[in-house]
């Protein structure tokens, strides 16, 4: 399809990028941007030659937040009754392969829940996280509140929800927000290694992997630990899995078919 509000690439044969692209309002994003992303995500996840995504913005902005200029006017029927940061927003949740956010300049409000929403971030020295919904008499609503306290904790989820101040990229990375932080010149090439290192990888485990995952802050432990052994026992049934124990026993490299 074509797009608006995005650009769409692909890295390496591999490795599909999203960009966000309303430079004049920081990327706000608005219900056809995350239509386009999430259509966008899901032609990547359903592309059999795509291993990983990578979801970016501009040196200024990854997404300074929802788009208020569109929200001001509505009333709760609207925002209840429709897919205003709501179903739409979801999208990124259904796609299997790896996605990772590399995020420079501002993230704040829907653009750090859009951060969270991928598999994990990484970020430029630049890069500011911050949920400053209160100031509009609103709190987070694409997963905010239940995302950042995962990720940092209670108290520093407090502190960000309550007062709107932002993290920096190097908060960011020692609270547990970020994987790991670069130059601001280095990002895309940090991001698109760390995809093309999954892409190379089994397919299948790569994915059981993220299931699983994302599987433990859902349940509690004894269930995500009987969730995850199953998943570690269907990978026997795998033709990587014997490649790669055959390789790894014959001290060779392993060559990896996805299957």
């Amino acid at each position: 399809m074509a797009y608006e509000l995005i650009e769409v690439r692909t890295e390496a044969g591999k490795v599909g990028v999203v960009q966000l692209n309303r430079p004049k309002q920081l990327n706000a994003l608005n219900n056809q941007l995350m239509d386009e992303l999430g259509a966008a995500l899901k032609a990547f996840d359903a592309d059999p030659a795509i291993g990983c995504m990578v979801v970016t913005g501009s040196e200024k902005a990854f997404a300074a937040g929802a788009d208020i200029g569109a929200m001001a006017s509505y009333g709760f029927a609207e925002v209840y009754g429709g897919d205003y940061i709501t179903r739409n927003w979801e999208t990124i949740r259904q796609v299997r392969k790896p996605v990772i956010a590399a995020v420079s300049g501002f993230a704040l409000g829907g653009g750090c829940e859009l951060a969270m929403m991928c598999d994990f971030i990484i970020a430029a020295d630049n890069a500011r996280f911050g949920q400053p919904e209160i100031k509009l008499g609103i709190i987070p609503g694409a997963g905010g509140t239940q995302r950042l306290p995962r990720a940092v904790g209670k108290s520093k989820a407090m502190d960000m929800a309550l007062t709107a101040r932002m993290m920096d990229a190097t908060e960011a990375e020692r609270a547990g927000l970020v994987s790991r932080v670069v130059p601001l010149d280095k990002l895309m090439d940090e991001a698109l290694g760390a995809a093309l290192t999954i892409c190379e990888l089994p397919q299948l485990a790569v994915m059981a992997a993220k299931e699983s995952v994302n599987r433990s802050f859902e349940t509690g432990l004894s269930d995500g630990v009987m969730f995850e052994r199953r998943l570690f026992h269907a990978l026997f049934a795998t033709a990587d899995q014997k490649e790669g124990m055959d390789a790894f026993v014959g001290k060779r490299k392993p060559q990896f078919r996805h299957r």
